[in-house]
C-alpha cells in the first residue's frame, strides 16, 4: 500500500506560526507604546506592562516560535527519514493541545496568574498540560526516527532531538512547585538555589529552543533553497557536540554580583566566551552553504532571510560572551543593552530563520511551486530589516548611556545623575525602539496577508513516500 507523508498537521502548525507571530508582535509594539508612554496603560489592571510583558514573550517564544519548530520539525523528519510521522493522532493532539496552552496563556497572564519565573510564568495546571504535550511530541519524533527507511540521522534531526529532549528536562525542573490552589504554587527551591535553576533553565531555553532548535532549521532549509549541500558536514558534527555540551553550564551569568557563590558565576562566564567558538563555526557553516550560489542572493528574498538570520545569530553569540564577562556586565546588567541583546537573536535570528523557512514550507504545503507574491516576500524582507536595525541600534546606544550614567559619581563619591535623569535621557531611543517594532510587525502582517493568499481555496496536497530499493 503506498504511504503519504502528513503534511496536515504541518500545515496546522505553519499557519498558526504566522498567527501567533501577529499577535504576539502586536502585544510586543503595545508594551513597547507604554514604555514611552506610561498613560497607555489606561488603569486597567490586565492591559498593565506587568501584565502584558510576560504574554507578549509567551507569545512569541511558546505561540510564534515553537508553532514554527514543530511545523519544520514534522516536515524535516518525515522528509529525511522517508517515512510518514509515527503517529498521525498523537500529531494532531500536539498541535491542539498546545494551542490549548497558548490559550489558558491568554487568558491566565493577563489576569495577573503566574509563577512569576521568567519565561515559567505558567502556573502548575498549565505547566502539567505543556508536559503532557511534549512527551507525545517526543514520542512522535523520536517514533518517526526509529522507523526511518534511511540509516543516516541527518544533522537536522539530531539539533532538533536535542532541543525537544533539553527542553523536557528543563521544563520538569523548574517547573517542581507546591500548589496552593488551582490558580497559585510556590516553587520547590528557595532564595539562591531557586534563582540558580530559573537561569539554568532560563538561558537554556534559549540556547535549546532558540538556538538549537533553530539550527536544525539551518541545516535544512538553507541547502534546499541554495540547492547546495552544507559546506561541511564534519563541521556541523562537531557544532552540535560542542554546542549541546558547552550551552548548559552558562546559565548563571545571568546572575553576575548577586548572592550566588562567585565560583559559580565564574565558571558560567567561562563556558560563556568558550560558547562563541561552535556558535560562530555553525554560523560560518551555514552563510558558506551558499558557496557558488551567491548570485541567488539577489533574486531570491527567502535566502535572504536565511542567511541575514545567521548574520544576527552571528552577532548576538558574539554580543552575549562578551556581556558575560564581569566587567563589561557591570555596564550592561539592568540596562536596555540586554533588551538590544535579546532582540537583535529574537528578531533577526529566530524570526528570519522561521520566517524564511515558513516560507519555503507554506507554497508546498499549498501544492505550489512559490509563495503567492515573491514581491511582497521582499517587502516583508526589507521592512523587518530596517525594524530590527532601528530597535537594536534604539537598545544598544540606550543601555550604554544608562549604565553610564548609573555608573558616575561627582568627586565626593554622590551620584552625578538621578536614576529619573537616565530615565528621561531614555525617552527618545524608547519612541525608536517603538518605531523599529511596529515595522517588524507591519512585515508579519505582510507575512499574513502573502499566506492567507497562497493557502485560500487550495487543499492540502498528496505527497507519496518514495521506495526505497535494497541496497
Amino acid at each position: 500500500m503506498e504511504q503519504n507523508y502528513n503534511y496536515k498537521v504541518v500545515k496546522q502548525f505553519a499557519i498558526a506560526t504566522v498567527v501567533w507571530g501577529i499577535i504576539g508582535m502586536l502585544v510586543g509594539v503595545i508594551i513597547a507604546a507604554q514604555l514611552a508612554w506610561p498613560a497607555l496603560n489606561l488603569d486597567v489592571p490586565w492591559l498593565t506592562f506587568g501584565r502584558l510583558r510576560p504574554l507578549h514573550t509567551n507569545g512569541v517564544i511558546f505561540a510564534f516560535g515553537i508553532s514554527g519548530l514543530f511545523a519544520t520539525s514534522y516536515y524535516v523528519v518525515q522528509r529525511t527519514c522517508q517515512v510518514r510521522l509515527f503517529s498521525d493522532k498523537l500529531a494532531a493532539f500536539t498541535f491542539w493541545g498546545w494551542q490549548a496552552v497558548i490559550l489558558c496563556a491568554v487568558v491566565t497572564l493577563p489576569m495577573g496568574l503566574t509563577r512569576g519565573k521568567e519565561y515559567a510564568e505558567l502556573e502548575w495546571p498549565i505547566t502539567i498540560l505543556i508536559a503532557v504535550v511534549w512527551i507525545a511530541y517526543a514520542i512522535v519524533f523520536f517514533g518517526t526516527l526509529v522507523k526511518r527507511k534511511v540509516k543516516h540521522i541527518y544533522v537536522a534531526n539530531w539539533f532538533f532531538g536535542a532541543y525537544i529532549l533539553a527542553v523536557t528536562i528543563l521544563h520538569v525542573v523548574n517547573g517542581m512547585s507546591m500548589p496552593a490552589s488551582l490558580t497559585k504554587s510556590y516553587s520547590m527551591y528557595t532564595g539562591v538555589q531557586d534563582a540558580m535553576i530559573q537561569w539554568w533553565y532560563g538561558h537554556n531555553a534559549v540556547g535549546f529552543i532558540l538556538t538549537a532548535g533553530y539550527l536544525g532549521m539551518v541545516y535544512y532549509f538553507i541547502p534546499k533553497q541554495a540547492e547546495r549541500p552544507v559546506y561541511s558536514y564534519r563541521l556541523s558534527i562537531v557544532h552540535f557536540w560542542a554546542l549541546i555540551f558547552t550551552y548548559m553550564w552558562a546559565g548563571p551569568h545571568h546572575l553576575h554580583y548577586t548572592a550566588l557563590p562567585d565560583w559559580t558565576q565564574t565558571l558560567a562566564m567561562v563556558f560563556s566566551l568558550i560558547l562563541l567558538a561552535p556558535s560562530w563555526g555553525g554560523m560560518i557553516n551555514g552563510i558558506m552553504t551558499l558557496s557558488g550560489a551567491w548570485h541567488k542572493l539577489r533574486t531570491d528574498p527567502i535566502l535572504k532571510f536565511m542567511i541575514v538570520s545567521l548574520s544576527f545569530y552571528g552577532i548576538a553569540t558574539f554580543e552575549g560572551p562578551m556581556m558575560s564577562i564581569k566587567t563589561v556586565n557591570a555596564l550592561s546588567h539592568y540596562t536596555d543593552w540586554t533588551i538590544g541583546h535579546v532582540h537583535g537573536g529574537a528578531l533577526g535570528w529566530v524570526g528570519f530563520i522561521t520566517m524564511g523557512s515558513i516560507y519555503y514550507l507554506l507554497p508546498r504545503l499549498a501544492g505550489q511551486t512559490k509563495m503567492y507574491s515573491v514581491r511582497l516576500i521582499d517587502v516583508h524582507f526589507w521592512v523587518a530589516t530596517i525594524g530590527v536595525v532601528l530597535y537594536i541600534a534604539a537598545m544598544w546606544i540606550a543601555g550604554v548611556m544608562q549604565g553610564l550614567m548609573w555608573l558616575a559619581v561627582n568627586s565626593d563619591g554622590t551620584l552625578t545623575y538621578t536614576f529619573v535623569e537616565s530615565v528621561k535621557a531614555t525617552f527618545p531611543y524608547y519612541v525608536v525602539r517603538l518605531v523599529g517594532g511596529a515595522l517588524y510587525l507591519f512585515g508579519m502582517l505582510i507575512m499574513g496577508y502573502n499566506t492567507w493568499m497562497t493557502l485560500r481555496g487550495r487543499e492540502t496536497p498528496v505527497v507519496s513516500i518514495p521506495v526505497l530499493k535494497a541496497a
